[in-house]
């Protein structure tokens, strides 16, 4: 996972992971399923492998202490985000575009609407409309007002969004 180092306008050189309040919940239960569940799961499959003797060609044990590694990264890692998170507001009506906000547009080309949610890099999902502030799409939209045409440069071409709602 790639992480999100910008940094917020108010700060400086401090990285910045931005969350919706769910987002930054369901990594806190994440860390917390790692760390009571997982953590001690390993630890005691490393104990089961040591006791059978011989750690220098028990497979066993490799695989235990590979699995520690990866999940102590994955720890790390979480505990980072939630450090440097930053709270998303999503309430309310808002007169531009920004993160948190769901953005109604119409394609220019073709007259099609479709409704995308800005969210933070860690939380994208664009198979559920959730895109990134980063992405190309979000970052065109960001800052932008109700009535505005964006243009975006993807590799199929240059797509033509008119802002038609955001709340």
């Amino acid at each position: 996972m790639t992480q999100n180092t910008k940094t917020h306008p108010t700060e400086s050189k401090e990285p910045v992971v931005y969350l919706t309040r769910a987002g930054y919940e369901r990594l806190k239960q994440r860390l917390e399923y790692l760390i009571k569940v997982k953590r001690p799961e390993i630890a005691q499959q490393i104990h089961e492998a040591k006791s059978m003797g011989d750690i220098s060609e028990n497979a066993g044990y490799d695989e235990a202490k590979n699995a520690q590694a990866f999940l102590e990264g994955e720890i790390m890692e979480l505990e980072w985000k939630l450090k440097h998170a930053v709270i998303i507001d999503e309430e309310g009506p808002k007169d531009e575009v920004g993160l948190g906000s769901r953005v109604r547009v119409r394609y220019e080309d073709t007259g099609e609407e479709e409704t995308f949610t800005i969210v933070g890099s860690v939380e994208a999902d664009p198979f559920n409309n959730h895109i990134s502030n980063e992405s190309p799409v979000g970052s065109a939209l960001m800052g932008r007002k109700v009535g505005d045409v964006v243009e975006v440069k993807t590799p199929g071409g240059v797509l033509k969004l008119r802002i038609i709602e955001i709340t």
